[in-house]
């Protein structure tokens, strides 16, 4: 028994914007995505090329918030929502970047010596610049963004505090998402540990860690690798090849970055920006072929 449904999305690809009628057929029942009346959204219903929005988009709405992630999530600008998550003393997972409460709250001190008693008193400070009107609010926690989110669209938690791998991995497995969740670090060993316990693992490098990285290495349990986008060709491209089956560049704020990044082979970005990004067309992306790299760079280095 199959279920259909069509969807409308806008496009903008090989230099053309375009509205494009996607069908999509899944079989019915528990593992159908909710959109078919079933279980959730996963991994395989990602486009080939992907957006992720950085925080929910940390240029356009409240990073981190839960009125920022329904705004990522209504504007369907991006087809995954990124969360950054920590551990509070008490055990319970929330949605914050940062070690400390300074930047983004009207609160200070160390996230991680609050309970969840005291993180609720916590209000956001939403930053200057951001476009429209926000208010402050409670940030969420993890719990709270899976339940309103997950299976609906697939996210990308950071475990930010390795010993909360655990934990995470329970909230996913108890809500089904095993399929519908990246879980990133930018350990190895933090990735290799989540493929263990049958998370999506995802592995994000810096530009200096990608000089000396040998990506093939993680094939066999890394499910997204996560490329700085100001890497040199060579190392981007060493990651485009290395087996991992998706290669995606953080953190993207202009479309010549995009652009640069899909010539060079990677399939999706992670941005602050997924609003100006799904309106701009792509320009060149056609891709750097290997024989085209190594004409400038000797073999060796590639």
């Amino acid at each position: 028994m199959f279920a259909m449904v069509t969807r409308t999305v806008l496009t903008g690809f090989s230099g053309l914007m375009s509205l494009t009628t996607l069908t999509l057929t899944a079989p019915a029942g528990s593992l159908a995505p909710l959109e078919w009346g079933g279980g959730p959204l996963t991994v395989e219903a990602l486009p080939r090329v992907t957006y992720t929005a950085h925080r929910g988009g940390a240029l356009e709405v409240p990073e981190n918030s839960m009125s920022g992630l329904v705004a990522a999530y209504e504007r369907g600008t991006a087809q995954v929502i990124d969360v950054d998550t920590r551990m509070l003393r008490d055990g319970t997972l929330v949605a914050m970047h940062d070690e400390t409460l300074d930047r983004t709250t009207t609160s200070t001190g160390p996230v991680r010596s609050l309970t969840l008693r005291q993180w609720r008193k916590v209000r956001l400070r939403p930053g200057h610049g951001l476009p429209g009107s926000w208010r402050s609010e409670r940030p969420p926690t993890v719990a709270e963004v899976l339940d309103r989110f997950g299976g609906r669209i697939v996210l990308m938690l950071e475990a930010k505090d390795p010993r909360s791998l655990r934990a995470l991995g329970s909230l996913i497995r108890a809500r089904g998402l095993t399929r519908s969740v990246f879980v990133n670090s930018n350990v190895p060993g933090v990735a290799a540990r989540a493929h263990r316990m049958g998370l999506l693992a995802q592995l994000w490098r810096s530009k200096a860690q990608m000089r000396t990285d040998r990506p093939e290495r993680w094939a066999g349990f890394v499910d997204v690798l996560d490329v700085d986008h100001k890497a040199r060709d060579l190392d981007v491209l060493r990651a485009v090849n290395s087996g991992i089956p998706r290669v995606w560049a953080h953190t993207v704020t202009t479309p010549g970055q995009r652009d640069r990044a899909l010539r060079l082979g990677c399939d999706g970005v992670i941005t602050d920006v997924p609003g100006l990004l799904a309106r701009t067309p792509v320009k060149g992306a056609k891709g750097v072929s290997a024989a085209g790299l190594r004409e400038r760079w000797p073999v060796n280095q590639v």
